[in-house]
């Protein structure tokens, strides 16, 4: 089963998620894990006058950037986008707005699918990010998953974790690392999704 993490990270915090969700997808068997981030909008004198970007871009230069058009090669399909004005990303949300030509042919239908999220602060918009991430995915006729109450660290979490999908508070200035219980979380969403989608293409 092919499963493709499909994110955005300008400071690498979405980025440093995506990788704790790929290990538990890659500890189901059967599950060939790839990640792949989508196009950048940003100027590249803004990334050259920013040390910080300028890091993250180049902790991520071996990741390959993602075309609309494979997204039906996947089984499972799992989106991050940090947080803007409490909602997707502007680089995300043009990706996924370039899924009309699949969405004609139903050709992400009933593929598995989550979101994950980084904010700067705790009440960012974590949670209205993801739910608004959503409604593409119910467009598309994709199955969503979520974190349910099983996973112990989403009662003893005091950063990020939400019920809808992984979430990390990165701080105001970016810089604050990813606590024990966001990664337990995201690794136990990565697990869930690889396990549903185990389910789905066996039937």
């Amino acid at each position: 089963m092919k499963i493709l993490i499909v994110y955005y990270s300008m400071y690498g915090n979405t980025f440093e998620l995506a990788n704790y969700i790929s290990e538990g997808a890659k500890s189901i068997e059967g599950a060939d894990v790839v990640l792949k981030q989508v196009p950048d909008l940003l100027p590249e004198s803004v990334v050259e006058n920013s040390p910080k970007i300028k890091e993250a871009k180049e902790k991520q230069k071996h990741i390959p950037i993602a075309n609309p058009l494979e997204l039906g090669d996947y089984d499972a399909i799992i989106w991050g986008t940090p947080t803007r004005y409490g909602n997707v990303c502007g680089q995300l949300r043009i990706f996924m707005d370039q899924t009309a030509s699949l969405w004609l042919e139903g050709k992400l239908e009933n593929k598995v699918t989550g979101v994950f999220v980084s904010t700067a602060s705790l009440h960012g918009g974590q949670e209205t990010t993801i739910t608004s991430a959503m409604l593409p995915l119910f467009h598309l006729g994709m199955i969503v998953v979520g974190v349910p109450y099983s996973v112990p660290e989403l009662l003893s979490t005091n950063a990020g974790g939400t019920p809808y999908g992984p979430t990390h508070v990165a701080g105001s200035t970016s810089d604050i690392a990813i606590t024990k219980d966001e990664a337990a979380i995201a690794k136990a969403f990565g697990k869930r999704i690889a396990e549903v989608t185990k389910k789905m293409v066996s039937v």
